[in-house]
């Protein structure tokens, strides 16, 4: 019983622990600089060494993964262009019938019709290179740690770290072991769209039912016959997810392999008319990329799940295929349109886009400064200076009087008696602290305050072990001076994933529970996540300028997709038996989806969560562009000035801020499914 009380007398500990703090100052509160030992110089000088005893043998590596993106490039830039769009109708067809055939068919004529033909097909080469390699690697090492504990504690680090620390953290190392070329590219592609595979892996093969195991080695399976035809085809649908969100990953990286690539490809095109403000043709060529993962994403799942090939008068398929595909090749070479995209049919929106969005922007002038003032006065400059420097004449009106003062302690501590009132003691106790919290402001909370805080909340969730891996990382950025840049980023990022979640959940649920909505979010979802960041940024610039509000947009849009597919990936993908027994039972609509449901899909949804958290923290380095000052701001600055150190400090101090974020959901998962009574297997 002493454990009980323990817990909520913490919590007021700690709130008058910042209390205090903020209200002394001092050394515990502002963190001095000279307790600052950061690491950058000694990364730079290893980093020198390493280059100097490795760097030959990463460049002749590097030269060998060129040949099958330059051969990739060559066969589809030599191809007609009707050529390469029967195969991929016919590919659209065989996959998933007519209806993906016809999408298939509009997109390659989208392609060439806007006149960036020779550009996709570039892209296109690196993305089918670089697909199947993140898919191959991410497979192995899922499998790795689905049977290995002690590889699953070493992989699933390295994949936070992977994600979380920023591409633009580890191009330069990239660029100093490799050189400027193709292979930079594709190895930042690689690096950055393989995780998702090994998480989906590991969550799929570990999601097997037990019965299933059962019946397999009853039968007499081997291991490899209970591996590949138990197992695999089991977590099919959550293997299917992870091809899909590496495919999605590889085409996001497009923009950046273009940065260092330097390659004529659609990321290219994109860059350089973001460069010069060109909305029209940043969305016009950027929406390429979305159309390429579409087309890929329904490709790949149709084979996937067909359970025969189409026949045609008893006739192979790929006969029929080759014997179209060679017609076709025969006519280009009779009938130069078919060879050459016609120029007189080429297709150029850009200038009507571009004036519409300004017609709009100034006609909105006063719609749009209203929603973005009020969000940021009232919300999020709130939560990160606090009520007391946030609220004043210009903000809100009126000035913090001592009488509001007294007010807002009165509500606060109102709530928290009611609350113990009624039993529950932990809320009462957190309520004190969040009344301090929302008072003095995150990024004025004193530091010591603040490790406290976090450090309970690990060891309340997860234990001892996260406890002191929580406090091991926030020695580290105080230690290497990037704590302030650490709250920025905290608090920018920590209202984006709320919303994130909260929103992306809801329309995950309600997808799930309506195949109408799934089929509008699902072209939706595609695109916001394989748009390239940089354009998503450039409406929200124009809507909002350059501030906070803009980047806090932009980090949404790009993060809320993992909560909704995931959630509804989830729900979708229950043990029908589960759900028949609890109908039987009577249960309603409404009791299915809260008391069934949701339950069993809490590992799925938590994996969205963990997804969110890691994509939003690594939007933070584009939301740098446009104003932020946390995290993201040192990658670039080490970027620019060729500091390895610098960019590579603040890097693993986004994924340690990842990577705390995500043991903690995972350990709340943990609890909730052991409460329903759900271990799932290998846990």
């Amino acid at each position: 019983m002493n454990a009980i009380p323990r817990g909520p007398l913490v919590w007021l500990a700690l709130a008058a622990l910042t209390l205090v703090l903020w209200l002394t100052g001092g050394p515990l509160a502002t963190y001095p600089d000279a307790w600052i030992a950061s690491p950058a110089a000694a990364m730079n000088a290893g980093m020198d060494a390493f280059t100097d005893a490795a760097g030959a043998g990463f460049r002749a590596v590097g030269s060998v993964l060129e040949w099958p993106v330059d051969g990739a490039q060559a066969l589809l830039g030599l191809l007609p262009w009707s050529v390469t769009t029967a195969v991929f109708v016919l590919l659209g067809y065989y996959g998933s019938g007519w209806r993906l055939a016809v999408f298939v068919a509009l997109a390659m004529l989208y392609m060439a019709g806007i006149g960036y033909w020779d550009e996709s097909m570039n892209s296109l080469a690196i993305v089918l290179i670089s697909v199947p390699m993140a898919v191959a690697i991410g497979f192995a090492l899922g499998v790795l740690g689905f049977y290995s504990a002690r590889a699953r504690r070493v992989i699933m680090p390295v994949l936070d770290v992977l994600q979380t620390i920023p591409a633009f953290a580890y191009l330069l190392p990239i660029l100093i072991l490799f050189g400027f070329g193709t292979t930079v590219g594709l190895v930042a592609s690689i690096l950055y769209a393989f995780p998702p595979m090994v998480r989906n892996t590991i969550l799929g093969l570990r999601a097997v039912p037990e019965e299933i195991i059962e019946a397999g080695t009853i039968s007499g399976a081997t291991a490899a016959q209970l591996f590949w035809k138990v197992r695999f085809p089991a977590a099919r649908a959550q293997l299917l997810l992870g091809v899909n969100q590496t495919t999605m990953a590889a085409l996001s990286m497009v923009i950046i392999a273009s940065i260092i690539g330097g390659t004529n490809d659609i990321g290219w095109e994109v860059l350089s008319a973001m460069r010069k403000a060109d909305f029209g043709v940043s969305l016009l060529t950027g929406f390429v990329l979305a159309l390429i993962a579409m087309a890929l994403d329904r490709i790949t799942h149709g084979f996937a799940t067909r359970p025969r090939a189409i026949e045609w008068e008893g006739r192979s398929p790929w006969a029929v295929a080759a014997a179209v595909v060679g017609g076709v090749a025969m006519l280009s070479l009779l009938i130069p349109a078919l060879r050459d995209w016609p120029e007189a049919l080429v297709w150029d929106p850009a200038p009507a886009m571009n004036a519409a969005l300004e017609r709009v922007i100034v006609e909105g002038r006063a719609w749009i400064d209203g929603i973005k003032n009020s969000a940021f006065f009232y919300v999020m400059l709130p939560i990160k200076i606090g009520l007391a420097k946030a609220v004043s004449p210009f903000t809100w009106g009126f000035a913090l009087t001592p009488a509001l003062i007294a007010g807002y302690a009165a509500l606060v501590l109102g709530l928290a008696a009611l609350a113990w009132r009624s039993g529950r003691t932990t809320l009462a106790a957190l309520i004190p602290l969040w009344g301090v919290v929302s008072y003095i402001g995150l990024t004025q909370t004193p530091w010591l305050a603040l490790v406290g805080i976090v450090v309970h909340t690990a060891y309340v969730t997860g234990g001892r072990r996260l406890a002191l891996g929580a406090a091991a990382g926030m020695a580290f950025l105080l230690l290497a001076g990037i704590w302030p840049e650490a709250v920025l980023s905290l608090y920018l990022c920590g209202i984006a994933v709320l919303i994130c979640f909260v929103l992306g959940t809801a329309l995950g649920v309600w997808a799930s529970e309506s195949r109408t909505v799934s089929a509008i979010l699902r072209p939706v979802m595609d695109t916001l996540q394989t748009m390239p960041v940089f354009v998503i940024l450039i409406p929200f610039l124009m809507f909002f300028k350059i501030g906070e509000f803009t980047a806090l947009l932009a980090i949404i849009a790009y993060a809320i997709v993992p909560a909704i597919r995931y959630t509804e990936h989830g729900l979708r993908n229950l043990p029908a038996s589960v759900l028949e027994a609890a109908e039987t039972m009577g249960c309603t609509r409404w009791q299915l989806l809260t008391r069934v449901k949701l339950p069993l899909a809490l590992p799925a949804i938590m994996l969205g969560l963990n997804q969110t958290i890691l994509y939003g923290i690594g939007m933070l380095v584009i939301a740098a562009l446009v104003g932020t000052t946390g995290l993201g701001q040192q990658i670039y600055i080490g970027l620019g000035n060729g500091d390895f150190g610098v960019g590579m400090t603040a890097g693993i101090g986004m994924a340690i801020i990842a990577m705390i974020a995500d043991r903690m959901t995972q350990a709340v998962s943990r609890k909730r499914q052991e409460r329903f009574g759900m271990r799932m297997a290998g846990m």
